[in-house]
């Protein structure tokens, strides 16, 4: 395997030309298809201008699909924004393209494929009340593009390697995380792999608890009040 993303066999590129203007070209439509799917829904759970607890009952699927539907656009838009940032600094390495490539593909495809919700239910868009005609945008050229040729068994299997290659670091590719937050982030890994990673399959297999040290150590971590803003004691 070349490695300037290039496949050995077939010297076809395995990174997509011009991949940041693709994703960020294809990022419109979808936000269109999130406006429509919100208002659809919006429709269906609301009674004289107001939400209402039983047609949202009545309508679990849409709701909670919506949901769904709404965390994958904020993903492609976040995994954009992490990109362009690492891009800007020269740090948008092969690894960093592969990851963004395989996942910009994979929630492309899932969002106009069907979203797995769980193990036995799929989100289709006419689940949330979309038409056929709201959804030409998916014959757009930048997102089939990235549908057909992101996510490819040439580009996982790049990334697998790299990924091997890496594999005595913290983690593989660049996070876009200031040197705080990093400092954060590798103290919290270095824990899991000592504390928790060499028991953690034992403790599923006997059904059993994590033990309260480890709850106690990863409070004193600071784990618990991540989402808790500084001022109430996060």
């Amino acid at each position: 395997m070349a490695h300037d993303g290039q496949h050995a066999m077939t010297g076809s590129q395995i990174i997509l030309g011009d991949l940041l203007k693709l994703a960020a070209d294809a990022l419109p439509p979808v936000n269109d298809v999130l406006d429509k799917a919100t208002a659809s829904v919006r429709r269906t759970v609301t009674h004289d201008g107001r939400v209402s607890n039983d047609l949202i009952e009545a309508n679990q699927t849409a709701a909670h699909g919506l949901a769904w539907l709404a965390t994958y656009v904020q993903a492609l838009r976040q995994m954009q924004l992490w990109a362009e940032k690492l891009s800007a600094e020269d740090n948008f390495t092969e690894v960093e393209q592969l990851i963004f490539q395989i996942g910009f593909g994979e929630y492309l495809a899932q969002i106009f494929g069907g979203i797995a919700m769980n193990q036995g239910e799929m989100l289709r868009l006419h689940d949330l009340g979309l038409a056929q005609s709201d959804l030409q945008c998916a014959n757009d050229s930048a997102i089939q593009t990235l549908i057909q040729h992101g996510n490819t068994q040439a580009a996982r299997t790049r990334l697998v390697e790299l990924m091997q290659e890496h594999s005595a670091n913290i983690t593989v590719g660049r996070t876009g995380l200031d040197d705080e937050l990093e400092m954060i982030r590798e103290q919290f890994r270095r824990y899991a792999v000592e504390k928790v990673e060499p028991f953690a399959h034992e403790w599923h297999l006997k059904d059993e608890l994590i033990p309260i040290e480890v709850i106690n150590e990863l409070a004193e971590l600071g784990v618990f009040g991540l989402t808790i803003p500084e001022e109430y004691g996060g």
